[in-house]
């Protein structure tokens, strides 16, 4: 197997210097000199050396071998008779009279030899009545040949170096601008051309000034480019040693790859489509029919519906059936947020904004969905002041940010929902009348389950695979009475109270995968009871409840339902359409006549 060639030393590539060193020494000295590389390679040679430069002295150079392990330099004044040449197969016929032979050292590392040799006696003489000058001048030449390499390979490791910045700027994700003087770009990354959408940066005047905004750490920038502008985060370095040949770098993000990855982080938004809404009632087709057609538009859209209807699906199915499927959607409701907070999760804020907020800042949920959808559920329960300030934003198509004067501009498409009769809160002064003609552009109701019974059946197998499916579980059967209680119970909380009731009755289904009535949430069963036992001296002939009753009836139910804490009652009142107040007020009127 042939041994592996040795890379080139640095000796090697400095030859001609150390060449034109090794002449001088000859010179000066008036004996032949020789170096060689830690390989053994000659390198230069004067006299009788010269024809043998570049030549490999591996198998006879002994003593230059023993100074590249040691270090140290040696004088053999007896050429063949010492101890290093015994080894040497020119031990016995050598023709030197003297040699002296110093190490070439860069930093700790013997990098070659060079070597002063005398062939006459003559030769010796001289240099043993100047045996401290010679060595002297060896030292001074060895010296000189390991600045000139030194030189070198600074040369090649910053060489390297720069490369390797290159090869490594080149791959990060974050844009990089270099300035020289002024606002000219000496060297920009390729992130930083993708970022900014050209070709070329090197030589092109890229002006950079601070918004005065500070989001999650970084600054924000903006950066006008052949006369377009780019708003970037990221931070911008003086550089201050001389000489200065660059003066400022850049390094950034473009603030829309920041959204992006906010968004990644924090989306939790169903991708659900049209297809996803289930049923095949008129209503639930008419509805899908409307999506489909709406999402051709960005006109905002304005969604109603009983909680539970499945609001947010609709939403999401809009957005999927539009022409921004591939920008994001941004969901936010406005009643689950308290009041205080609002504001800054919709409209974002800086660094230093208002006491206790995050000295970040904070990236709000409109400028985070822009060239998207934003989703604004349960808009009746947004707080008048905001409601204005969402009036300005839908009118100029632009927000700034809570403590800044930075105006962003915004291509968004709204779509908000709510189960409040806004009309009614408009009478009520809860609720501005140019704000809803602003969101209800396009309006769209979505029925409750109630009055589209033929979406019922079709849901409960739904729900029912899917937790038979997360539970590994198996359905033998729904039996039909159980499937009809579940057919005539008029479902106040809509799709929800469904889903939620197959879940309760997968998990309570026995080993033999029948759905019977026993697996039947209590509230389903109580109201089947209750319509079979209903006493017949309240029903005249045509079958028709009494009034009181069926009010007494209904109260009892929604209270069974939602329960009979202060917010149960609130759901029941709100259920049942009446206010907490008149809710009040009924339960007392048939607690007495009860007792």
């Amino acid at each position: 197997m042939e041994g592996v060639k040795a890379m080139p030393s640095i000796l090697v590539e400095i030859q001609e210097t150390v060449k034109k060193y090794a002449q001088i020494m000859s010179k000066v000295a008036q004996v032949e000199v020789e170096v060689v590389d830690e390989n053994l390679f000659r390198v230069a040679g004067t006299g009788f050396f010269a024809a043998h430069i570049n030549e490999d002295m591996s198998q006879e150079g002994y003593v230059y071998q023993h100074i590249l392990r040691t270090g140290s330099r040696e004088i053999i004044y007896n050429p063949g008779k010492e101890k290093l040449c015994k080894s040497c197969p020119k031990q016995n016929i050598c023709q030197e009279e003297i040699e002296i032979s110093m190490p070439i050292q860069l930093g700790k590392e013997t990098i070659g030899v060079i070597g002063l040799v005398g062939s006459s006696r003559e030769q010796k003489e001289r240099v043993l009545d100047n045996e401290s000058m010679y060595l002297e001048l060896l030292e001074q030449i060895a010296d000189f040949i390991s600045v000139k390499a030194a030189e070198v390979a600074e040369l090649k490791k910053r060489t390297t170096l720069l490369n390797t910045l290159d090869c490594v700027i080149n791959h990060v994700e974050r844009g990089i601008l270099i300035f020289g003087r002024k606002d000219q770009v000496s060297a920009a990354n390729d992130a930083a051309r993708r970022q900014l959408s050209v070709k070329e940066l090197e030589g092109k005047c890229v002006t950079v000034t601070a918004t005065g905004d500070s989001l999650n750490h970084e600054n924000e920038y903006q950066v006008v480019l052949d006369r377009k502008k780019f708003f970037v985060m990221g931070h911008l370095y003086d550089l201050e040693e001389d000489p200065r040949q660059y003066s400022r770098v850049l390094i950034f993000e473009s603030t829309r790859t920041v959204q992006e990855r906010y968004y990644e982080m924090t989306n939790m938004v169903s991708h659900a489509g049209v297809s996803n809404i289930i049923g095949r009632d008129p209503k639930t087709m008419h509805l899908q029919e409307e999506i489909l057609q709406v999402a051709k538009s960005t006109s905002t859209v304005l969604i109603t519906g009983e909680s539970g209807t499945g609001k947010e699906m609709v939403a999401t199915a809009i957005w999927k059936a539009s022409d921004r499927k591939d920008k994001r959607f941004i969901a936010i409701n406005c009643g689950a947020i308290p009041e205080p907070l609002l504001e800054s999760e919709l409209f974002g804020y800086v660094k230093g904004a208002f006491t206790g907020a995050d000295p970040n800042g904070r990236m709000g949920k409109f400028e985070l969905a822009n060239k998207g959808v934003i989703f604004l559920d349960e808009i009746g329960d947004m707080p008048l002041y905001l409601q204005v300030k969402l009036l300005r934003v839908l009118q100029e198509r632009r927000l700034v940010r809570i403590g800044s004067n930075q105006l962003i501009p915004l291509d968004i498409r709204i779509i908000a929902a709510t189960n409040k009769d806004l009309k009614k809160m408009i009478e009520k002064n809860q609720f501005r009348e140019d704000l809803y003609y602003r969101l209800n552009v396009i309006p769209l109701r979505i029925a409750p389950l109630r009055e589209r019974r033929e979406d019922i059946r079709e849901l409960v197998y739904h729900f029912a695979n899917r937790y038979a499916g997360l539970f590994k579980r198996k359905i033998a059967v729904i039996q039909e009475e159980t499937m009809e209680r579940l057919l005539q119970y008029p479902w106040y909380g809509n799709v929800r109270e469904l889903e939620n009731s197959m879940e309760f009755m997968i998990n309570m289904m026995g080993n033999d995968g029948i759905l019977d009535s026993k697996t039947l949430p209590e509230a389903i069963r109580e109201y089947s009871v209750k319509k079979d036992e209903e006493p017949m001296e309240k029903k005249d002939r045509m079958g028709v409840i009494c009034l009181k009753e069926l009010e007494k009836r209904e109260i009892k139910k929604a209270l069974k339902l939602f329960g009979e804490d202060t917010e149960g009652k609130k759901r029941a009142a709100k259920a049942l359409g009446i206010s907490l107040a008149t809710l009040y007020r009924k339960m007392e009127v048939v607690s007495q006549s009860e007792n």
